[in-house]
């Protein structure tokens, strides 16, 4: 496996736009619509099916699968295992999103289960993906309280489980599983507003989802999703005035950005893992 570049990154966008994958999100409460509107801006399509009588079906049927752990109950709880089943089964790409895991015994539970199903890829913040992996707990209820570089140790120790683990941050760290070993690189760059608005992580994990659809590898879906993200959030930030304002341009920049944007903005580093 080769190191993502911002021409491989590029070459996947231009893909998500000419193929339009269908994700399945099963999201939280709190960012289902954002989710959607990510998604279909950036050139894929959802459909939201979190209930237990048709989430394995349907992940059957679709191009990725997001399992968000934002707003879990009983019920999410059930389809969630039954989309990891379904899709496990039928080859589709599927994304862990471990939202507040370390800080709450029930939903670390449920995702210490989940992630036995195999993960496809895995993206949180650094407290999560420290949590998650079971080497500490620093989470403050949904947000990190951890550096994401922090996180690269734990992110390489889950490739036991997934194929590609990403911590998000200001600078966010993604590592995948090659034949020689573990290989990592950094996606630099973004606004600080993305903080700012509610539900960007979870799209975040949506869009992993569509380019693991289309990607060669679950490292470079992971990397290019990451990559789109930051290049549109500064296009965002630099048309906007606040976070109110951001969150519209950051809909049109996730549209209106380009392969070729891509290839020349996107700050992708090799990381030494």
């Amino acid at each position: 496996m080769t190191h993502p570049t911002a021409d491989s990154v590029a070459d996947t966008l231009a893909a998500l736009r000419d193929t339009t994958p269908l994700v399945q999100s099963l999201t939280n409460i709190v960012s289902a619509n954002f989710v959607t509107n990510v998604l279909l801006a950036a050139g894929a399509s959802n459909a939201h099916i979190d209930n237990a009588h048709e989430a394995a079906g349907f992940a059957a049927i679709a191009g990725g699968v997001l399992i968000n752990l934002g707003t879990p109950d009983d019920g999410t709880a059930e389809a969630f295992t039954l989309a990891a089943d379904g899709a496990v089964a039928a080859g589709t790409p599927w994304v862990l999103d471990p939202v507040g895991v370390g800080g709450l015994p029930w939903r670390t539970g449920l995702a210490a289960d989940l992630l036995k199903k195999s993960p496809t890829a895995i993206r949180g913040n650094g407290s999560e993906i420290i949590a998650l992996a079971g080497l500490g707990n620093s989470t403050r209820g949904v947000d990190s309280a951890s550096d994401s570089g922090d996180a690269v140790p734990a992110a390489v120790s889950l490739l036991d489980q997934a194929e590609a683990v990403s911590a998000s941050g200001p600078v966010d760290y993604i590592v995948g599983r090659s034949t020689d070993g573990p290989i990592g690189v950094t996606v630099s760059g973004g606004s600080p507003l993305l903080t700012k608005v509610t539900a960007t992580g979870c799209s975040l994990g949506g869009l992993v989802a569509a380019y693991l659809a289309v990607a060669s590898t679950p490292l470079l879906g992971l990397t290019a999703a990451h990559a789109h993200v930051a290049v549109a959030s500064e296009l965002a930030e630099h048309n906007s005035s606040g976070p109110g304002s951001f969150a519209v341009a950051y809909l049109d920049a996730l549209a209106s950005v380009t392969p070729d944007d891509l290839r020349t903005q996107a700050r992708i580093e090799r990381l030494d893992v």
